[in-house]
């Protein structure tokens, strides 16, 4: 053999190595995608071996996920050789019978279910949209919940959620969406079917309709509730005009603490403030946009909170717009109030003013009224709002009656906790304060005596006070059934609530006879790079929308040469006004499949074109106000989640809220 002969063959056998080797840097593709990685979870008893085959192994945490790097066959069985991230690190085989495919990262959060009946899985799709597509679902649900009532077996039911509330930001839990779709219902009602899988350690007994109660579990529930306390954080409008309503909520808190100290529950119930105003920069004389007053966690009571108050009063100078910076106040109180201290977190919101949304310059936080409730849900905070419709802001009632009522929705329970002050009547105004703190009050006394907070003889007595006032009624029964959401929450945690113990299984999202109420959220887990590459993606999407305000035809062409520079298959990118951005490859492909409609995925030329500039506004300001939030999210260190031991960081997750994707 010739030297060039020698040296050529082992060139090329280098290079076949080098390919080899690099080809097990990264995980397998899944089947028709280019850029998703093949993923999978470990079912129950699954082990880890050195080689395919293997029979000894280490078993696995349930769930664990696994990016698959090779498949091989030995002995009539697939093994796959895995790794617990996407950067080439590879920790040994599994058999892929003891594995489930995870095409797409999503998981479900249960909400509260406080307004609901608890959620059902059942053991296979016909049966559930037999329920959906019956004429009276009542019917067919009723004998089910009947037999898990009893403690006995439901034809076709696996398992329900557990009685209290599984908070997925206190305790994070993987309940994953191996498949799904939107549907409509008979009662004509969009919901997704979601085929899902979920594992813990309960035993077999919850698996099946979460066990009787025990005898002693009343007393158990009476007990843990002894340590059930709240915090009412007042977030006021103190700009011109506010002075009698500041001083009113001062009487309102003075009369109930006086109340609080002589049945000796000054550790049961604490108050804060907050005031706020507008934007400072614009006019200075304004002092803040806003301000903590009583902070209360530091409040030792009555005679404390009223002096750290006493200097609050309303602006000298008026701000530069009619609405303030309402979020700000809110968002103050989210982020600086310790609320892990507390059982039930409420907020109440008083303004006689919309407040300015995230797009408005004057806006210091950049978010929307949909970002603010979402940041509230995060430490489980209800937002009250009292909107004093005053003359002098009458031609901004609808507006701000619609930013609040969205506002103040309370997760899971279809509840809005907004109500209107009509004509900003003072002594109205008062006794809507009285009676607000007043229900918090009893609420928290009731389950420090071990009552329920619904149907306690206190809230009756309140009843009474309400009769022949149906809109002081409805806020004492809101107040009521927030107060049992609040104690669902406060039990799971400390009972340390499961998800439910059933492997796979098929349910909606929405509750099977008040359809209107959701029974869960969808969050997509995005690694640290895509919701990077979300974001910027969102920014030049965002650009060209602002540039088509001008020219309609500009924010295609810009878009398409977006997605040339990303590798975008350029027959794709022919001008075609029918084509959607999700056809043109701008947006990764982990959104494709996601079970929702997305405006952004399906938008396309012909479309925009069609839209006036109010509609294209509209879509801008949504676009603008989720990417300010993708930008919170990426600094929320302390969710983000990491899904195997040992993983790369760059692979943990965020949970995002399915509303939140474009």
């Amino acid at each position: 053999m010739s030297y060039f002969a020698w040296a050529t063959r082992t060139l090329l056998a280098l290079c076949m190595g080098s390919a080899a080797a690099h080809a097990d840097d990264k995980p397998l593709i899944q089947e028709g995608k280019k850029t998703l990685f093949q993923r999978v979870l470990t079912t129950p008893g699954c082990k880890l071996s050195t080689a395919a085959g293997g029979d000894a192994g280490v078993a696995q945490p349930t769930f664990s996920r696994f990016y698959v790097y090779e498949r091989a066959q030995v002995a009539n069985a697939q093994w796959l050789k895995v790794g617990p991230d996407s950067y080439g690190k590879t920790v040994g085989w599994l058999p892929a019978a003891c594995t489930t495919d995870w095409k797409m990262q999503l998981t479900l959060a249960f909400t509260n279910p406080a307004n609901r009946d608890r959620l059902m899985f059942f053991k296979d799709r016909a049966t559930l949209e037999g329920i959906l597509d019956a004429p009276d679902p009542v019917s067919k649900v009723a004998p089910l919940r009947a037999k898990l009532k009893q403690g006995t077996l439901a034809p076709g039911v696996l398992a329900q959620e557990p009685e209290y509330f599984v908070d997925l930001h206190k305790q994070f839990y993987l309940l994953p969406v191996l498949s799904g779709e939107e549907v409509m219902t008979e009662e004509g009602f969009r919901t997704r079917l979601l085929n899902v899988a979920s594992v813990s350690k309960a035993d077999d007994k919850a698996l099946q309709a979460g066990a009787a109660a025990t005898p002693d579990a009343g007393a158990a529930k009476a007990g843990q509730l002894k340590e059930f306390s709240a915090a009412v954080v007042f977030v006021i409008d103190s700009t011109i005009s506010m002075d009698p309503y500041i001083e009113r909520t001062r009487e309102a808190i003075r009369k109930v603490y006086k109340q609080i100290e002589s049945e000796n529950l000054g550790n049961q119930v604490k108050f804060g403030l907050v005031a706020f105003r507008s934007n400072t920069k614009a006019v200075p004389g304004l002092e803040y946009v806003s301000k903590m007053y009583a902070d209360p966690n530091k409040v030792t009571g009555s005679e404390d909170f009223l002096a750290k108050v006493a200097d609050l009063k309303q602006a000298k100078v008026s701000s530069k717009s009619f609405d303030e910076d309402a979020y700000a106040g809110v968002m103050h109180s989210i982020d600086n109030v310790d609320w892990s201290q507390f059982g039930a977190r409420y907020v109440v919101l008083i303004t006689d003013a919309g407040a300015l949304e995230g797009e408005d310059t004057l806006s210091s936080t950049g978010l929307s009224a949909d970002q603010v409730r979402l940041e509230a849900a995060n430490p489980g905070v209800a937002i009250y709002t009292l909107h004093l419709k005053t003359p002098a802001g009458i031609k901004d009632h609808a507006k701000a009656q619609a930013q609040y009522e969205n506002l103040s929705t309370y997760p899971g329970t279809n509840t809005s906790l907004y109500y209107p002050v009509n004509a900003g009547d003072v002594k109205a105004f008062g006794q809507k304060v009285d009676a607000l703190a007043e229900a918090i009050t009893s609420q928290v006394k009731a389950a420090y005596m071990g009552e329920d907070a619904i149907g306690s003889a206190l809230n009756a007595k309140q009843d009474v006070a309400a009769q022949g006032d149906p809109a002081q009624q409805k806020m004492l029964d809101d107040a009521a059934l927030i107060g049992h959401a609040m104690q669902l929450a406060y039990l799971g945690e400390k009972t340390n609530s499961q998800a439910p113990p059933v492997f796979q299984a098929w349910i909606t999202d929405r509750d099977l006879i008040k359809q209107n109420i959701p029974t869960t959220d969808v969050r997509v887990l995005l690694t640290k790079s895509q919701l990077s590459d979300l974001s910027d993606v969102m920014k030049q999407i965002l650009d060209a929308a602002n540039e088509g305000l001008i020219s309609p035809t500009e924010m295609f062409d810009r878009l398409r040469s977006v997605a040339a520079t990303m590798g975008a298959d350029p027959n794709q990118l022919k001008q075609n006004s029918t084509a959607k951005l999700a056809q043109m490859g701008v947006l990764g492909e982990y959104l494709e499949d996601l079970p929702y409609q997305s405006e952004v995925l399906n938008l396309d030329e012909e479309t925009w074109k069609s839209w006036d500039g109010l509609a294209q506004e509209k879509f801008i300001r949504n676009l603008s106000t989720k990417l300010r939030h993708y930008q919170r999210y990426n600094a929320d260190v302390d969710r983000w989640v990491a899904l195997a031991k040992d993983s790369d960081a760059r692979d943990n997750v965020y949970p995002v809220p399915l509303e939140m994707m474009p």
